[in-house]
């Protein structure tokens, strides 16, 4: 089996990226303390066509060599916005009619594996700080938390990889292959 070239990937370039049909997905980081773990989501949300991220509280911005370094120019392809306050930006997404979610342990969370979506809503994902995960002010205002089941001792993923696996999951139910 041979490994595809870069050159027969058929990537988009910037304006092609900006140019293309959304998946119905926004991202929100609230408090994020890592360069690396932004980056990442940032590169996460390339891959899977994310309408946009919104960057929160103490959670850096672009450019920095380190956010640069992980997302490997996805803060060039990928909309995203700074906001103070993640509670507040919530409310307002919300009077947009957009479903916002924590992505979080917590009692009464709805599975991931288990959550049905509608390809005609537009979803927001909280995902929260390395330590603290999402503010509880915030979780209490989401329309829901869906968490990640975990089998192991850790019941703990880096933010970056709950990233990933959240958003391939939501991008195949929202999504046409």
């Amino acid at each position: 089996m041979q490994k595809t070239p870069n050159e027969a990937l058929k990537r988009l370039d910037v304006a092609g990226f900006k140019a293309a049909h959304k998946t119905p997905l926004i991202l929100i980081l609230d408090n994020i303390r890592s360069l690396n773990n932004i980056g990442s989501v940032f590169r996460t949300a390339d891959a899977f066509l994310v309408s946009k991220i919104y960057l929160c509280g103490i959670t850096a911005q672009p450019p920095h060599k380190d956010i640069n370094k992980t997302a490997l120019g996805a803060t060039d392809t990928v909309d995203w916005e700074y906001r103070e306050s993640t509670l507040e930006l919530v409310k307002e997404l919300q009077s947009q009619s957009i479903a916002v979610w924590s992505v979080e342990q917590a009692e009464g969370a709805t599975f991931l594996d288990q959550m049905t979506l509608s390809p005609q809503k537009t979803y927001a994902l909280i995902f929260g700080n390395e330590v603290k995960g999402v503010q509880q002010t915030v979780v209490n205002a989401s329309d829901g938390v869906v968490e990640i089941p975990q089998f192991g001792t850790k019941h703990s993923l880096n933010i970056s990889v709950s990233a990933g696996v959240v958003v391939w999951d939501f991008w195949k139910k929202l999504s046409a292959f």
